[in-house]
């Protein structure tokens, strides 16, 4: 079997799925790092990877692929007993609901590009970045913990085992708390977040645990 090669950032929620996702099915990897802050993600090499300037890009199979999500979902379908998707057709859609729920609705408005534009408009410094950030992280994990009122929910996201729409609601978690948003009030948030923490593999995945040194 080919390599593996995680091209990412440490601290890039869709980077941090996937490494989720590679350490719960034991895949060895190696990473390379692509520095946002330095602006490597824009440069024609990894614009060769990722024609849309952005991070993970996963070469797999004799494969390059992008978009978190899309590579989760191949994971599930190529590796057997991964569990990231429930079997059934209304157990799959409501996992596919969280992920969604996080990965494109709350992350895309607080992506680094999209924040940086918005301070360039409003020529607002820290503090406009830090409201912004607070808002919208908050009232989507807010949705977020409703839709979690529901007896379909266990020890995880979806039943007693970790699925996809954990594996999302873990780095969504590390960015609130990076940006001090109160989810205090969320227990369920906050209790599958500690169940998670608790995984080597979402351990192991932690920007903490991968962080460059110096």
């Amino acid at each position: 079997m080919s390599e593996i090669i995680l091209y990412d950032y440490w601290r890039s929620s869709a980077s941090y799925r996937v490494r989720i996702a590679l350490n719960s099915l034991g895949l060895k990897y190696q990473t390379v790092p692509v520095n946002l802050l330095e602006r490597a993600h824009k440069t024609a090499e990894h614009l060769s990877r990722n024609p849309q300037g952005l991070v993970p890009a996963l070469k797999i199979d004799g494969l390059m692929m992008t978009q978190s999500l899309s590579i989760i979902e191949y994971l599930a379908e190529t590796r057997d007993a991964s569990g990231f998707l429930p079997l059934d057709p209304v157990g799959c859609q409501r996992v596919r609901a969280f992920s969604y729920a996080i990965a494109m609705d709350i992350h895309p408005v607080c992506n680094l590009g999209v924040v940086g534009h918005v301070m360039e408009l409003t020529g607002g410094g820290e503090a406009v970045r830090t409201g912004w950030m607070r808002k919208f992280i908050g009232e989507g994990l807010s949705a977020v913990e409703r839709m979690l009122d529901d007896p379909r929910t266990g020890s995880f996201c979806h039943g007693d085992v970790p699925t996809m729409a954990d594996i999302c609601l873990v780095p969504q978690v590390y960015n609130a708390e990076r940006w001090g948003a109160d989810i205090s009030g969320f227990s369920r948030i906050c209790r599958i977040t500690a169940a998670c923490a608790e995984l080597p593999a979402f351990k192991a995945a932690h920007p903490d645990a991968v962080k460059p040194a110096g």
